[in-house]
């Protein structure tokens, strides 16, 4: 199953995009192969097919507060090669239970427009404490005019099998696919959200075990293996800056088609630094570096939940309510009659204002109250500022006569 490739809108093999740049739709159109009515059935024999020892010692050697230092949000920019941006790539996990499993939930989406057409893909699951899948949504679609298509693949963890349920919607046409995998034919297996874990944990600890070899599907859901290797530190420009990234290589095999290769380079934090799927014209890149994670994780906080204060219904708080209410009301009356000139000014200003009718009272308010300030200053009362006043309002009464 393709994991979140921009370049890779819709596949029928490793390695053979049918959308990238530069090819039309009616090319698209002509490629995307024949859907047929399919039963439920059974994988092949894969026997022959195995995780290596190194990779599940390492994933023996992952514990909680390796997998708890995953927990946080990576958010990129897609680029084609010239340059410019085609839309944006999302990670986040989070911690999280499934059936009162303790476990994390990971979404990954990438979303933007080849050739002007909108394309996308994402990935919501949930994965166990030690890297196992309970349950996976992927969805990918192209919006071309006239002719959509759309793939949809469910994998749920059922009792002692793996259980995958495959749609595709090609125009009206929809197509349905039902495969099953007892587990213990999956021992070693990794699936792509469970990849987003091991690679940032790979990151974290700065190497590569030798003879990383894992189980995984291919685009058709065939089992298959994917391998991990170290492909060193280099440097890379974040925004302002250059930082020092780690470098990862993820290859997937196929049963019919050519492997599929992903170099992944990462910040020592974890976080995903850049991610380009060799051939492919268009890469995924950190624009802004993201905070620096906290070495040690701080005690969670216990949380209480937030309740909605209805004050109106509470009688005590409604009678201190009614009591502010009057007091502020007799204070605000008070000051008034105290200052019967703010009255006066007030009225003088009201008619003004209704005899000139501005559009903007703004500006207005300022150029009417403008000359109290240097009037003041230059040692006018308050009296002589009131008949002053009272005098231009006459006039421009007059005038408006």
């Amino acid at each position: 199953m393709e994991y979140l490739n921009m370049s890779v809108a819709v596949e029928t093999g490793r390695g053979k995009p049918e959308c990238r740049r530069g090819k039309n739709i009616e090319n698209v159109q002509k490629n995307v192969p024949p859907v047929r009515k399919m039963e439920e059935e059974s994988p092949e024999n894969t026997d022959s097919l195995s995780a290596s020892a190194e990779a599940r010692g390492f994933l023996s050697s992952i514990e909680s507060r390796d997998l708890q230092r995953c927990v946080f949000a990576d958010s990129l920019v897609t680029l084609s090669d010239s340059g410019g941006e085609l839309g944006e790539f999302t990670v986040t996990v989070q911690t999280s239970s499934h059936e009162h499993e303790p476990c994390f939930v990971v979404h990954a989406n990438s979303h933007g427009f080849i050739d002007d057409i909108p394309c996308g893909t994402s990935i919501t699951a949930y994965v166990s404490t030690t890297l196992e899948i309970l349950e996976q949504t992927h969805h990918e679609y192209v919006k071309l005019q006239d002719h959509p298509l759309e793939k949809k693949c469910h994998m749920v963890r059922r009792g002692d099998e793996m259980v995958i349920n495959k749609v595709i919607a090609e125009g009206e046409e929809v197509t349905t696919q039902t495969l099953t995998f007892p587990l213990s034919s999956l021992e070693g297996f990794v699936s792509e959200a469970s990849n987003i874990l091991i690679m940032r944990i790979l990151a974290q600890r700065r190497t590569v075990p030798e003879n990383m070899v894992f189980l995984s599907f291919d685009t058709d859901s065939r089992i298959t293996t994917c391998t991990y290797d170290e492909l060193g530190e280099q440097k890379q420009q974040v925004g302002s800056e250059t930082v020092d990234v780690f470098g990862i290589q993820r290859t997937v095999e196929s049963n019919v088609d050519v492997p599929a290769t992903w170099h992944c380079y990462f910040l020592p934090d974890g976080h995903l630094a850049s991610r380009v799927q060799i051939g492919s014209p268009v890469i995924m890149k950190l624009t802004q570096l993201p905070a620096e994670l906290e070495e040690d994780e701080k005690e969670a906080k216990p949380a209480f939940e937030k309740k909605h204060l209805l004050w109106e219904e509470d009688m005590q708080m409604y009678s201190k309510f009614l009591d502010r209410k009057e007091e502020l009301k007799a204070s605000h009356a008070s000051y008034v009659r105290h200052l019967p000139e703010l009255k006066a000014l007030l009225a003088d200003f009201l008619q003004f204002l209704l005899l000139r009718k501005p559009e903007d009272i703004f500006s207005f308010a300022a150029e009417y109250f403008a000359p109290f300030s240097s009037q003041m200053d230059a040692g006018c009362s308050s009296v002589e500022m009131r008949k002053k006043e009272e005098s231009q309002n006459l006039d421009a009464l007059t005038q408006s006569q």
